[in-house]
């Protein structure tokens, strides 16, 4: 069954709706929602305002855009209009010197869409005529192309178009009942395969989500950084992951240390003070929240195993009894490296 909201546009697919009492619940969560692009205002000279949010405002200059706006007299459609690039400054022999050069960024107050508005009542043009204002969404035009790379592609919003693709792949591979694995997964865990929203303003989404079903798993699906390909973060000694990293048992993973937030829809539990075991898998990709973000085919078929493999494991467990905390005061205790010959 797929349960619809009313307050959020989340989606969420149910194994086992009306039958699931004695089973293990388990919620898989993607966020289809975007980075934020906002028309903020409108000026007289007819540029369209915008805001910028979560991405880097040098990363957005001359990208096509679509804006959406409501029709005012037919409430709930909507009208798109294509052809307009962001700007900022209008030109390079407009800005300081210091931007010129590249010693300063452009600011998030700077950017503005360029629709080529002229000749009188420019404003008006926009406002009246195009019916724009403010709040409307606007979308990068960037769809999704093959890379040089091997099995690499490019495009915006991987973040975190990713993750839904892998949790309905996911709930695909889970629906062949020619595979045993499948089978015993339905028969001993409700899964629900989630797409949520507002994630990138605060988890919003989610977090009502978990309320209603109270899963006692949550795994987040999104993305994460290629740290060893991103530059000048050597110094800061993130962990070395980057886009396919090293096999094992046939599947690509790596830990990243996160100290307080994870970041993603994994804290939905939490934030909605839900007990549930939680955990959030990230698949690594470069140049976050720009248009131009790349990731490899094969880390996102690896998400899809790894996951498939997660609830056949907690499949075979039956009930949740066997989860604890480890016990430190039982840690093997090491003085000297271990002789291994």
């Amino acid at each position: 069954k797929a349960h619809t909201f009313r307050g959020n546009a989340g989606l969420v697919v149910d194994t086992h709706p009306d039958n699931h009492n004695n089973k293990i619940t388990c919620m898989i969560v993607g966020h289809a929602d975007k980075i934020r692009l906002q028309v903020k205002s409108v000026g007289k000279d007819g540029k369209v305002h915008i805001e910028s949010d979560s991405h880097l405002p040098q990363t957005l200059l001359g990208n096509p855009v679509t804006i959406f706006s409501e029709i005012s007299d037919t409430p709930g459609k909507y009208r798109a209009i294509k052809g307009g690039t962001i700007e900022a400054l209008g030109a390079i022999h407009f800005a300081p010197a210091r931007v010129r050069s590249g010693d300063k960024g452009i600011k998030a107050e700077d950017l503005y869409i360029e629709l080529g508005i002229h000749g009188d009542r420019k404003q008006e043009q926009v406002t009246e005529d195009l019916g724009l204002r403010p709040g409307d969404s606007v979308l990068m035009d960037r769809p999704i192309s093959r890379g040089v790379g091997k099995n690499s592609f490019q495009g915006a919003y991987l973040d975190n178009g990713l993750g839904c693709f892998v949790t309905h792949e996911l709930s695909r591979m889970v629906a062949d009942n020619s595979n045993p694995k499948n089978r015993l997964i339905k028969e001993r865990l409700r899964c629900l395969f989630t797409t949520a929203t507002h994630e990138e303003i605060g988890r919003f989404g989610s977090r009502v989500l978990a309320q209603v079903f109270r899963p006692d798993v949550l795994i987040a699906v999104d993305v994460n950084h290629d740290y060893v390909a991103a530059p000048n973060v050597g110094s800061k000694r993130f962990p070395e992951i980057e886009m396919v990293s090293a096999l094992k048992e046939g599947i690509p993973l790596q830990p990243d240390v996160v100290g307080r937030d994870t970041g993603t829809d994994a804290m939905a539990g939490v934030l909605s003070c839900l007990d549930c075991a939680n955990a959030s898998i990230g698949i690594p990709i470069r140049n976050m929240h720009t248009i131009s973000e790349t990731g490899v085919t094969d880390d996102v078929q690896a998400a899809i195993h790894l996951l498939h493999a997660s609830l056949y494991e907690l499949a075979l467990r039956k009930d949740l009894g066997g989860f604890t905390h480890p016990d430190l005061r039982l840690a093997e205790i090491i003085a000297t490296i271990p002789n291994k010959s």
